[in-house]
């Protein structure tokens, strides 16, 4: 197993390598530059100085490897708009408030979307398999943006609920009401993929022979459903589980814009419409490390939840 984990670590940090590498270019393709988007009314002599100040002067080759060398010491540069913001800082501040409607979202999600996938499974081919179904076709289809813009006009502002704005620091429990419809925007597409591959999973897995065997045996139908049918089934849930949480805190950048949330996700906007170079860079690092690790995280726990796979490939 440790050897399997220093093996990913390695293949890890070549991922954030590559990734660094290639945002870093296609970044300095982009036309302008930090000082260009903020001081395009001062001359240019000043500009210059200014470009000089921040080493955006240099060629590209050399600021790449200055960035890597920074990088390699855990500094992530600091915001060419906001002089003395370090990326780390924005991303001590702001993530906690993306993390919390992520893990929320995601809860929300497994939760309602294995039990729905169950209950289908169990009931399948009758109205309520039909109706988990067509929640899942409308769960796939809708877009996330789409659905929050549904959400602030029909529930926002109705039983205490806003339609945009985020609590204050200290509110933790009072604030609840501000992530609910954000939560709600977010999670409807992973109820339906967590109930679809359930389903699926559960359906797959009661016409093994092993299930027929215990039912042959005696062994309750509810021994069989928690201990054979549930247990074998979740295995496929876990596996998209990691990537599910990686993308859902990644993906809620048009919901964290959309809800006025000032998370990681309006952070990323504002220093793409301001061509934050530093910023870019180092939030799309932060994202792919998050990911990347979490698909570490799921290999780990589906050796955990069935004994009989080795991640080392050895005999037992």
């Amino acid at each position: 197993m440790l050897k399997y984990i220093l093996k990913r670590i390695g293949y890890m940090i070549l991922t954030l390598w590559v990734v660094v590498t290639v945002t870093f270019f296609l970044m300095n393709t982009m036309p302008g530059d930090p000082i260009t988007a903020q001081t395009k009314q001062l001359p240019a002599e000043i500009q210059a100085s200014l470009r000089q100040q921040y080493g955006l002067d240099k060629p590209i080759p050399e600021r790449y490897v200055l960035y890597l060398k920074n990088i390699a010491k855990g500094n992530l540069g600091d915001s060419f708009i906001t002089p003395g913001y370090s990326v780390g800082q924005i991303v001590k501040d702001k993530f906690p408030n993306s993390a919390r409607l992520g893990l929320q979202a995601v809860f929300v999600g497994v939760i309602l979307g294995i039990i729905l996938g169950i209950i289908a499974a169990f009931r399948r081919n009758t109205k309520v398999d039909y109706l988990v179904i067509f929640l899942a076709i409308l769960g796939v289809s809708i877009p996330s943006f789409v659905l929050a813009a549904l959400l602030q006009k029909i529930l926002g502002g109705k039983a205490g609920l806003p339609i945009a704005g985020w609590y204050n620091t200290g509110e933790s429990l009072t604030g609840l009401k501000y992530t609910i419809l954000p939560t709600l925007a977010l999670c409807f597409s992973s109820i339906a993929t967590y109930a679809r591959y359930m389903r699926t999973s559960v359906l797959d897995v009661i016409s093994q022979d092993y299930i027929m065997t215990a039912e042959a045996k005696g062994v309750s139908r509810k021994a069989i459903a928690w201990k054979h049918i549930i247990r074998n089934a979740i295995l496929p849930i876990i596996t998209i589980l990691g990537p599910q949480v990686a993308a859902v805190l990644t993906g809620s950048i048009v919901i964290e814009r959309i809800f006025s949330i000032p998370g990681l996700g309006n952070s990323m906007i504002d220093a793409i419409m301001t061509n934050d170079y530093n910023v870019i860079m180092g939030l799309t690092t932060f994202y792919a490390a998050l990911y990347i690790i979490s698909l570490l995280i799921v290999d780990i726990m589906y050796s955990v939840v069935d004994p009989r796979i080795r991640l080392t490939g050895e005999k037992r």
